[in-house]
């Protein structure tokens, strides 16, 4: 860490609060307020949701010239102007009219989410700590797994009290009031890192090695979290429907639903605890080993789900993790910004696409071939980790 940052505990905290807040207002969003806006606009569904696929698509889009502006400027101007475009673009969704001023509104969402999102955030960490940003960041995605568990029931009373127009103004106001300031204090220092300082002789030889094959390197890695990025998308959307296929009924699946996310936030625990003591490509490994595991056993008996589930979130949980400490780890920290966003592109995008292509499978296949294609995707994921491993060796 150099001089004129804030500890990590205190930037961890400041930011992992904005991040419960960014991701329950964007991501998280339609869970609770799409059937409300729908019963009082008459908008189809379909549009409704789908807004949350045009803020994934465009933050995909703009990440790699976000990771470039936080490698020149440092992440306070980038993540300030995030809780703007959050504010603004929830602002002109609770006041739009119609529905193509609603979809404009997730326009600056997306924009909002390209600029404040795990990825972004990510790599404002690896600009202010350099290689020690390892730690900032596996504790900063325990926050973010509390969204939907603190956000989902602000929502329900937000909507049941003042309607979701009002609602949308509330978390506009947030984003001005508590996330600005939050963002502002967390990334007061500005000024660059010594990543040849921060790197012991161990990380600077592997990073020398990983060099040689950068570009092959980038493609698998950018590979295998897209893959993961997209089969997560789909489970979050559809994970009632396939337990409720493996002949759950519907109260059962919403009870064992709740443990996807304790789940991801014990596996994030474990790593936060556990995790200095080992590569983080291990780290990547255990998660498309776990995903795919989960969803091979969500395919067989229902006695099991309990175990799948729980295991499936585990991993996914994780990915997050190695989303941001793999690349600050095999590239350092210097570049880490711009190869942050341009690892972000495809994911983002594929996120943004998943969910209707996992509906159309399985309205075209059924359930079950869904979970297996899903499956399958998952084991690949596993096959392309191996020959990372051995790329990067």
């Amino acid at each position: 860490m150099h001089a004129g940052a804030r500890g990590p505990f205190l930037t961890v905290v400041c930011l992992g609060i904005v991040q419960i807040l960014a991701w329950g207002s964007s991501f998280y969003f339609p869970a609770v307020l799409a059937a409300p806006i729908v019963a009082d606009t008459g908008w189809p569904l379909s549009w409704v949701v789908g807004g949350v696929s045009i803020g994934l698509l465009i933050g995909g889009l703009i990440s790699p010239q976000v990771g470039k502006l936080i490698e020149r400027h440092g992440g306070r101007p980038i993540l300030a102007a995030s809780s703007i475009l959050f504010a603004c673009g929830l602002a002109a969704i609770g006041l739009a009219p119609a529905l193509p001023y609603y979809l404009a509104g997730w326009v600056v969402v997306g924009l909002g989410m390209g600029t404040g999102l795990y990825d972004a955030v990510f790599a404002a960490l690896g600009k202010l700590y350099g290689q020690a940003a390892r730690g900032p960041i596996t504790n900063l995605t325990l926050f973010g797994g509390f969204a939907s568990t603190v956000c989902w029931p602000l929502s329900a009373f937000l909507v049941e009290s003042v309607g979701w127009r009002a609602t949308c103004l509330v978390y506009a106001a947030l984003h001005l009031v508590i996330a600005l300031p939050l963002q502002l204090y967390a990334m007061s220092a500005t000024a660059k890192p010594d990543d040849a300082a921060a790197a012991t002789p161990e990380i600077a030889t592997k990073t020398t090695k990983v060099a040689a094959h950068e570009t092959s390197i980038l493609v698998l890695l950018a590979l295998i979290l897209s893959i993961a990025a997209g089969i997560g998308s789909i489970v979050v959307v559809h994970l009632l429907i396939f337990l409720q296929a493996r002949g759950m009924d519907f109260a059962a699946a919403v009870a064992l639903g709740t443990l996807f996310g304790p789940a991801q936030v014990g596996a994030r625990i474990f790593e936060s605890l556990f995790g200095r003591r080992y590569h983080p490509i291990w780290t990547l490994a255990a998660s498309v080993s776990l995903m795919a595991i989960g969803l091979m056993m969500l395919m067989t008996s229902w006695s099991i789900v309990l175990l799948a589930v729980v295991l499936y979130a585990a991993g996914y949980g994780i990915s997050w993790i190695a989303r941001g400490t793999l690349p600050l780890t095999l590239f350092g920290a210097a570049r880490f910004p711009r190869l942050m966003g341009k690892i972000a592109m495809p994911s983002l995008i594929v996120q943004a696409l998943a969910p209707a292509a996992g509906a159309l499978s399985i309205e075209r296949f059924g359930t079950q071939w869904t979970i297996a294609a899903l499956a399958l995707f998952a084991v690949i994921n596993v096959a392309l980790m191996v020959a990372l491993s051995f790329r990067r060796s």
